[in-house]
């Protein structure tokens, strides 16, 4: 054990950098680990705790005020029934901020779907202008118990008594109304009814909805919501941060492992006599293992260590959402042991790897066996001949004047001798250095090839990385090309006439076009769910949606539709659908699919004029508002609402990418763990190509070349190869990123077509810096290497 230890300390005193650097790439992809777990957790379990809590509804039914609802309790697999409530959709304001909201007259706190209380108190029979507000609805309006509620274009008042959380559709303005439980006398004048549906089996979702809408008829119908639905927008972006960091971490990991094996080996080959002579001296092939295994453990048990030390402790004081999830995560049940089972995962991992390179080490015979002569990698080729001998290639070159002579193959060719007149021949020196470099690279192809890959996937990774920057930015930067082609969305009272609103708006020097439009939810056939159908711009001014796929929609009944809506209807571009909007059919024809990030793309989009060819009482309810080039959407809406004199609600666009802002940081922190990882690589095959140049040392000495050029190619070689990795990640790394970024995108709904690869100036950049990077790395091993003794060099052939 002592000399095992010996051996173990003498080696990381060698190789002090690559130990610190083993020790922190495992930390950083132990970290990336635990976020993905922590933010995982922050995403499904605090909305599935509320929805136990409050014996959340798996179905809400939003009906008219005719509706019989009392049949409802006696379908099958129905457990329980929350109302019906009556419903009036209204806006509030506080303090100047507006909000569409949906009022719920509810005389009883509910059984099913029952608010939690985070603030206040709850309904006061002696208060009937005393309301409850949703959680994140008194967030975006920044109420708090206490606050006065106005009720724009009318003199009532509301008085918020309390707050609370809710397992139903979240609030997002311009969207999804808000949810405010109020005593029944608070709606005086309800415009439908609400009713929830706690089922037996959340599995029969679809199933129970069919069956309702039989039972109360298809006209009835105003809209239908589901718990999916809640959970998908609850988890959100929060999903989509794990799922990246799970991603990337994982590929980290197994960067690393493979950056281990290789390193292992790469020592092995370099102390193949080391080896032999801790056997000679009765070291058993298990015991070479172990020393090993044993070494590299402790290094990545540190790593694993140092991150979940760091985790548990300061996770929680991050700024923004890593911080929210990681305390929330804390106080799930399953923290402790993912604390632990991620940790050791990568350390068994990094062990298993670790173990195969060992395997070799054991396999050393006791006596070293003698070196092959030549390389085993084949002999040198003509061009490197030619370099070693300080040969010249010959290149033609049409000139007028004097013919020059040309040497043979033998180096002594007559002048003009096979010249054509009015050619000449330059003589082109390639540095010795320079060729050689390259053979070195790549003579030992299964060795060579397996460097290159080993550092090609931390490049390729990085390559991802920069992928998804790249689309983030396009959000903020070009959102008309991702389906967000207005900034400002303006919802008008209903007494406002539809031509003095629409003046109004393009009144203002900053708004380019004003699109008038209506949004509906229609049932789907089957009647298992209701999308959204909308209606924006007209034929002569149409709206411009962002298409991946098809044309626009320019004719009567055609139609553009979300990725959504194809994968739930099983459709495909070019099929006729048809909807039910009340008790009025709607059949359009699908002729193009439009990128679109709302409602999980769920929506069916065509013009204003073909709806109402459809359906004459459908009027307009909103407008679309395009900005001119660089103005303020915030300053505009501003205006705008003041212009309006109250009778404005004016909001801006929700852009998805604006609860991605924690991804850049993430991305920044695996580029940092990915460029650890591929160092670790590259110190390995630097390291590699100078203990394997040694025995050349002497050969390239007697043929005369200086210290400098022997240097060189050693530094040529270690370029090569990055150069190498750098084109093979470069040409495997945009394709993947660019599948990986389009099928998220697929599956959230907004559908394919969003993914933006970097510019070719920065893969330029990216790919120069990591090439000279490495050149310069190799350089001072190399040059201390190429200026050693002659007894040293002696002693190291032997």
């Amino acid at each position: 054990m002592r000399a095992t230890l010996r051996w173990a300390h003498s080696d990381l005193r060698t190789h002090r950098g690559e130990a610190l650097f083993l020790v922190l790439a495992t930390a950083g992809i132990v970290a990336s680990l635990l976020l993905a777990t922590a933010l995982f957790g922050y995403a499904t379990n605090p909305w599935q705790r509320v929805f136990t809590q409050a014996r959340g509804a798996h179905v809400w039914l939003h009906t008219d005020r005719a509706a019989d609802t009392g049949e409802l309790a006696a379908l099958d697999g129905v457990q329980s029934v929350a109302g019906p409530y009556p419903t009036a959709a209204t806006t509030v304001a506080v303090r100047g901020t507006r909000a569409s909201v949906e009022l719920r007259g509810t005389a009883e706190r509910p059984d099913v779907g029952r608010p939690l209380l985070t603030a206040g108190h709850w309904l006061d029979a002696d208060d009937p202008d005393g309301v409850v507000l949703e959680t994140r609805l008194a967030r975006a309006l920044l109420a708090q118990p206490g606050d006065t509620l106005t009720l724009p274009g009318t003199p009532r008042t509301l008085t918020v008594l309390g707050i609370a959380d809710s397992p139903e559709r979240r609030y997002r303005p311009g969207e999804q109304p808000g949810l405010v439980w109020a005593p029944p006398a608070a709606v005086p004048d309800p415009g439908g009814q609400v009713i929830g549906l706690r089922l037996a089996d959340p599995g029969e979702t679809d199933y129970a909805v069919q069956r309702a809408v039989t039972v109360l008829g298809a006209g009835a119908i105003g809209q239908v919501s589901t718990w999916e639905q809640a959970r998908a927008e609850a988890q959100g972006d929060n999903r989509l941060l794990g799922q990246v960091l799970g991603l990337f971490g994982l590929g980290a990991l197994l960067a690393a492992g493979l950056a281990v094996h290789g390193a292992i080996g790469t020592r092995i080959r370099g102390h193949l006599r080391d080896i032999s002579v801790l056997k000679a001296i009765g070291f058993t092939p298990g015991q070479v293992v172990r020393v090993f295994l044993l070494q590299h453990l402790a290094y990545a048990l540190l790593g694993a260590v140092a991150a979940a030390a760091t985790v548990q402790a300061l996770g929680s004081r991050v700024p923004g959402r890593l911080g929210d999830a990681v305390g929330v995560w804390q106080g799930l049940p399953g923290h402790t042991v993912a604390l632990f089972v991620v940790p050791a995962c990568a350390v068994l991992f990094i062990g298993a790897t670790t173990g195969l390179a060992a395997w070799r080490a054991g396999r050393v015979p006791p006596v070293p066996l003698p070196r092959p002569a030549g390389a085993q990698g084949g002999g040198l080729s003509v061009a490197a001949r030619r370099a070693l001998g300080l040969r010249m290639f010959r290149v033609p070159v049409g000139a007028r004047g004097r013919v020059r002579g040309a040497r043979g193959s033998d180096g002594a060719g007559a002048p003009g001798a096979g010249v054509s007149p009015g050619v000449r021949e330059l003589e082109v020196r390639v540095p010795p250095a320079l060729v050689l470099g390259w053979h070195r690279a790549f003579a030992r192809r299964p060795r060579s090839f397996a460097t290159v890959a080993r550092l090609t996937l931390p490049l390729l990774l990085i390559v991802v990385a920069m992928s998804a920057w790249t689309t983030i930015d396009r959000f903020h930067s070009r959102p008309e090309q991702i389906g967000l082609p207005a900034a400002l969305t303006v919802r008008a009272d209903t007494d406002a006439g539809e031509r003095g609103t629409r003046a109004l708006l393009e009144r203002d020097p900053r708004v380019a076009a004003a699109y008038p439009g209506v949004e509906v939810a229609a049932l789907v056939p089957g009647q298992t769910a209701t999308i959204a159908l909308r209606g924006l711009g007209t034929r002569e001014d149409p709206y411009p949606y962002a298409l991946a796929e098809g044309r626009r929609a320019h004719g009567p009944d055609e139609a553009v539709a979300g990725q959504g809506l194809l994968d739930l209807l099983e459709v495909k571009v070019g099929d006729w659908v048809r909807m039910t909007v009340g008790d009025r059919p709607q059949i359009l024809h699908i002729v193009g699919r439009s990128i679109e990030p709302e409602n999980a793309g769920r929506v069916i989009s065509t013009s204003l004029d073909t709806l109402q060819e459809n359906d004459p009482r459908l009027r307009p309810t909103l407008y679309q508002l395009r900005l001119a080039a660089g103005a303020d959407p915030d300053e505009v809406a501003g205006r705008l609402a003041d212009a309006g004199h109250g009778r404005l609600d004016v909001h801006a666009v929700a852009n998805p990418a604006d609860g991605l802002s924690p991804l850049r940081a993430v991305v920044l922190g695996l580029i940092a763990v990915l460029a650890l990882v591929g160092l670790i690589e590259l110190l390995t095959a630097i390291g590699g190509t100078v203990r394997e140049s040694e025995r050349d040392l002497l050969a390239l000495k007697a043929i005369g070349l200086s210290p400098r050029q022997i240097t060189g190619i050693t530094v040529t070689a270690t370029g090569c190869t990055a150069l190498a990795a750098v084109l093979l990640a470069t040409a495997l790394g945009l394709p993947l990123a660019h599948w990986l970024i389009d099928a998220q995108g697929a599956s959230s709904g907004i559908g394919a077509g969003i993914a933006q690869v970097p510019s070719p100036a920065l893969l330029v950049l990216v790919g120069a810096a990591a090439v000279l990077g490495a050149a310069a790395l190799a350089a001072v091993p190399s040059a201390r290497a190429a200026r050693r003794r002659l007894a040293d060099t002696l002693s190291a052939v032997a």
